[in-house]
């Protein structure tokens, strides 16, 4: 008796303390859409993105034309022009793959770039989330944006709009 006694308490307890959560939803990707700063450095980064990315593209296509001519004048050159064509093919490929890295690389221009731009934003974004969940007593706010395990999530308990004021838009 005494044990079916304590299991009981604790099925209650475990069933009362889970009640006690609360819990709400953003999207992220409708908040930072309806932000003006993020926008822009999107499209800040983009632009850098393709001027770059012509940049390789242009080195890169001077190696396949020098490596194209070779090929086509092989025949009349010396073992030691040979050499040096290849070795000049090789540079230009090297310098491609240096600038791609640089620029597109893990710790490249783009992602420290990224960083400098996108990081404010992001902050203020989770401290505005931050803030709405202190406010209302959620112990967890999930990303529904990035979540592909929820399924369906009642609109009321999606606080976007909520954040979106404490960052000073309203929509």
């Amino acid at each position: 008796m005494k044990k079916f006694l304590f299991t009981l308490v604790i099925a209650l307890g475990s069933i009362l303390g889970a009640n006690a959560q609360k819990f709400a939803l953003v999207d992220m990707d409708y908040i930072l859409s309806s932000i003006p700063n993020y926008e822009m450095a999107n499209e800040q980064l983009n632009q850098l993105s393709q001027r770059w990315q012509k940049e390789v593209e242009a080195v890169a296509k001077e190696a396949e034309t020098m490596y194209k001519n070779y090929q086509n004048e092989m025949v009349f050159l010396t073992d030691e022009q040979k050499k040096k064509k290849e070795s000049e093919i090789v540079a230009k490929e090297k310098k491609a793959a240096e600038l791609r890295q640089k620029y597109f690389g893990p710790e490249g221009e783009l992602y420290k770039k990224r960083q400098t731009l996108m990081r404010p934003i992001q902050e203020d974004v989770y401290n505005a989330i931050k803030k709405v969940s202190e406010e209302r007593g959620y112990q967890c706010i999930f990303d529904r944006a990035s979540s592909a395990d929820i399924i369906f999530a009642s609109p009321r308990i999606d606080v976007s709009n909520e954040v979106l004021e404490k960052l000073g838009f309203s929509k």
